[in-house]
């Protein structure tokens, strides 16, 4: 017998995520895809794209692209790298592709979608603008790391200290968890700030 589709559950599970979900979410709350099309005529929920939908009481947001690559990349997924920072608000990167980090080390493909697979700790993972995104600090040791833009890496750091998300010691206690290179390198971008 067909579970009957169970609307709060599935708002429940769409709120943290700023109305949007999965197919499968949403079968997990009882809905089929033929409830799901007949639900997107009325215009209740809008299709965003494929396997992906809104509830239309949530308004859309200028992050819809990384929702979408988020919730096609599994629970585990986070948004990472350049477009973390892009979320951050932090230096002038337009990231080309979504960045996305999971500690697996599967490999994924998904046209626009960047995978990284590295180690990450709840600690590192955090919520901001309705995304799960790493934090600002790893965000930054991330682009060391990968050898990022050495002038939009210090833009990020000095904008994220003045704004108030992230402090020098939370980067430098960032840093200490990677190799010698690395700590040396974050240090170095952190001497030609103003003290």
């Amino acid at each position: 017998m067909k579970e009957k589709p169970d609307y709060e559950k599935l708002y429940s599970i769409a709120e943290p995520q700023s109305g949007y979900f999965t197919v499968k979410q949403a079968q997990n709350a009882g809905y089929s895809r033929k409830d799901l099309s007949s639900l997107a005529m009325r215009k209740k929920f809008i299709r965003i794209s494929w396997g992906v939908y809104r509830i239309a009481l949530f308004p859309g947001t200028h992050f819809e692209d990384l929702f979408i690559a988020l919730l096609r990349s599994g629970s585990q997924a986070v948004i990472s790298h350049e477009s973390a920072l892009s979320v951050y608000d932090l230096s002038d990167v337009l990231p080309g592709d979504n960045h996305i980090t999971f500690p697996r080390t599967s490999s994924r493909r998904r046209r626009g979608i960047q995978y990284h697979t590295k180690r990450i700790t709840q600690a590192e993972v955090t919520s901001y603008q309705g995304l799960k995104v790493t934090t600002v600090s790893r965000t930054i040791i991330d682009l060391v790391e990968s050898g990022f833009d050495p002038i939009q890496t210090k833009m990020a750091i000095d904008q994220a200290i003045d704004r108030g998300l992230m402090t020098k010691d939370e980067l430098l206690a960032q840093a200490r968890n990677k190799s010698e290179s690395i700590h040396r390198t974050v240090r170095f971008y952190l001497e030609g700030e103003k003290k």
